[in-house]
């Protein structure tokens, strides 16, 4: 089961977003597994939720991943997941935010989905003056080609669970352990070093709106959340994206 009690959706006429913040550094793996329990309990009347997360260092390597792009973990555990995509690096510094959706009460396909995240990180860097862009056949965000933010979902009976991460003010150092999202000499980079704040909170703000504006979304916060260690995993019936 999840540790959050199942949220309903208010009426067909005001479909929410219930936005959950994590507080401090939140481990990886009991998030992930929280995600998956909450998925496979959620039902048709389950409202739609994003959570925000800062994780200490962790690489993650995607369901068809491959270890090759693993250069140099070093003290960095790495955690095979089952999310499309590569391996990438998530740590202090970057915002990392989970939409669990139901797309087929949004009447979204993942491609469309994927599509509309991106746009809410294009917009959302905008607002400081920053240039984002697709793409074709990487998903996540380019900033004069390199890349500030990554993407990677499952989907589960029509739903989704994992996200993006954003690369606002972080040590992008252990990116070099890596072939970011299996590009070998992939550049990253983040809002920081392109004149943005350094501060997630305000960057994370201004994400929030815009993602609640692709979906067609109405965003309300939850009190601060903290998942505990004892999240146990739940059955995999799902359909890679």
């Amino acid at each position: 089961m999840s540790d959050f009690p199942e949220s309903r959706v208010p009426s067909p006429e005001s479909r929410s977003l219930l936005v959950r913040r994590f507080p401090g550094l939140s481990p990886y793996a009991p998030v992930w597994r929280a995600m998956q329990a909450f998925t496979d309990a959620r039902d048709a009347e389950t409202t739609d939720e994003l959570w925000l997360v800062e994780h200490p260092p962790v690489f993650t390597l995607g369901q068809a991943g491959k270890w090759e792009h693993v250069l140099m973990p070093g003290d960095i555990p790495v955690v095979p997941v089952d999310r499309g995509g590569q391996v990438t690096y998530h740590g202090p510094g970057q915002i990392v935010a989970y939409p669990l959706i139901d797309l087929r009460r949004l009447k979204l396909g993942i491609r469309e989905l994927v599509c509309r995240i991106e746009q809410a990180i294009i917009d959302t860097l905008a607002n400081w003056n920053v240039e984002g862009v697709r793409r074709e056949g990487a998903p996540g965000v380019y900033v004069a080609g390199a890349k500030i933010a990554a993407l990677g979902l499952r989907v589960r009976r029509g739903c989704t669970f994992h996200g993006l991460a954003f690369n606002v003010n972080m040590d992008l150092a252990p990116f070099h352990r890596i072939n970011p999202c299996g590009y070998q000499g992939l550049a990253v980079t983040q809002l920081m070093d392109l004149g943005g704040p350094s501060s997630l909170a305000e960057v994370e703000a201004e994400l929030v709106t815009q993602l609640a504006r692709q979906l067609d979304l109405s965003p309300v916060f939850a009190a601060s959340v903290t998942i505990g260690t004892g999240v146990q995993p739940v059955p995999d019936d799902s359909v890679h994206p």
